[in-house]
């Protein structure tokens, strides 16, 4: 196997205008090219993704109608994904900061895969926003100078604005550090530090800004919680973490690359830490909810235990409950960091967990029972999944491909010199 890692760099200085076509035109051709398990893959996740597409044509022909969204349940499903991936593309930044403020040179060899992660992530949390448009042609008005931005009163603007400078932050970065490796030469830091440094500050806030939009709405007494900000940016730094150590085993063992153990037992180390702080925050509200009582309980109530009859988030939720408990134990006991399968069902049972908790958890009981004090249930339609799993698929695609093409490119297996 060959080590994903920096090589020394020379001091050849090609033409852009020579060399920048031919970056373009090789990372295209890796991006392309490959084996059969990649030709397969790419085939199942585009298969996938045109079932997702007619679906979402079918709901814009048709109208929201054939989601089982309503005037009391107005956001669902999509709106939990976003949430979620908003967690996972925060997540990658816990790659950056061992790498760049600690300088840990073993995270830095390995610090591109989550920055492509928060890549794939926020395209994404964007794609999830705009199929939960009922008229997705009219997004006009949320952009600057053409429609009205209500900057800087309403959080949405700041939602819009953080989310995608994380996406023009990270393309930079990875797009300079790629180009850079490819040509042979040393990158220069006044380029691409400044930019780390911001993204990570940058990271931070997608989460807050996007828990915010929640805590901001005060007819939603579930949401309102000064908890909640912390409580997304513990819980992103399980997800994100946990998928890119799932990552890392699936290069490992089909990718051939060597990937150290450091990085692993450092985001292993990671996840230890603030999947317990994340269940401490779920126990601190449940007691505030169950313990005071007030309009808080009402919401938590229906998820946890149903309330008028009503009870279809109790299988989600304690579902979820207990696949978060489980992958506590499992990221302490000792036998993790030497068993890898031991390791990866952590980091399955912790994503799918969280998934459900700031997902199905935490959306839907905002607006059960409505502010009429009407049960009206929500469970998503076989659309909404079918758009779900398309979204998926093309942000599993794009971070395929931009693996296909950073990997090579980063183990100085394709450069400039080569291809002359």
């Amino acid at each position: 196997m060959t080590q994903l890692s920096h090589q020394p760099a020379t001091t050849e200085k090609p033409s852009h205008w020579v060399s920048y076509p031919s970056f373009i035109w090789r990372s295209l051709v890796m991006a392309t090219d490959g084996r059969l398990p990649f030709y397969a893959w790419m085939t199942f996740l585009t298969a996938v993704f045109l079932v997702g597409a007619n679906a979402w044509a079918h709901q814009v022909s048709s109208g929201m109608i054939v989601t089982h969204m309503t005037d009391h349940v107005s956001w669902g499903l999509y709106i939990a994904n976003f949430t979620f991936m908003v967690g996972v593309a925060a997540g990658g930044v816990m790659m950056v900061i061992p790498a760049y403020l600690y300088r840990d040179k073993s995270m830095h060899d390995v610090v591109i895969l989550g920055e492509l992660l928060a890549i794939a992530a926020i395209v994404m949390c964007l794609l999830f926003v705009t199929v939960d448009l009922g008229r997705p042609d009219r997004f006009w008005h949320i952009i600057p100078g053409l429609g009205r931005f209500n900057f800087p009163m309403s959080m949405l603007t700041w939602d819009v604005i953080v989310l995608n400078g994380y996406l023009l932050l990270n393309l930079h970065i990875c797009g300079y550090l790629l180009y850079m490796k490819y040509l042979g030469r040393k990158p220069n830091p006044s380029w691409y530090i400044p930019f780390i440094f911001v993204s990570i500050i940058w990271a931070i806030s997608i989460h807050t800004v996007t828990a915010f939009l929640y805590q901001g709405l005060g007819g939603r007494p579930f949401w309102n919680s000064g908890l909640l900000a912390p409580r997304f940016l513990a819980s992103a730094f399980v997800a994100g973490p946990a998928f890119l150590i799932i990552t890392m085993f699936i290069l490992r063992r089909l990718g051939g690359v060597a990937i150290p153990d450091k990085p692993i037992q450092t985001l292993t180390q990671i996840c230890r830490v603030t999947i317990l702080i994340n269940l401490l925050m779920v126990a601190s509200e449940l007691f505030t909810e169950f313990y005071t009582g007030g309009a808080h309980e009402t919401h938590a109530r229906y998820l946890f235990f149903g309330l008028h009859g009503a009870n279809a988030l109790v299988p989600w939720i304690w579902t979820a409950i207990i696949l978060n408990v489980i992958a506590a134990i499992l990221f302490l006991l000792p036998a993790a960091m030497r068993n890898m399968w031991l390791l990866i069902a952590a980091c399955v049972t912790a994503f799918v967990g969280i998934w459900i908790e700031k997902g199905m958890g935490l959306i839907i009981p905002g607006f059960v029972p409505s502010t009429l004090h009407e049960m009206v249930e929500y469970l998503p339609s076989l659309t909404e999944w079918q758009v779900t799993a398309g979204i998926v698929a093309l942000g599993l695609m794009i971070y395929t491909v931009a693996l296909k093409i950073a990997i090579p490119i980063m183990r100085g297996d394709v450069n400039f010199a080569r291809e002359k």
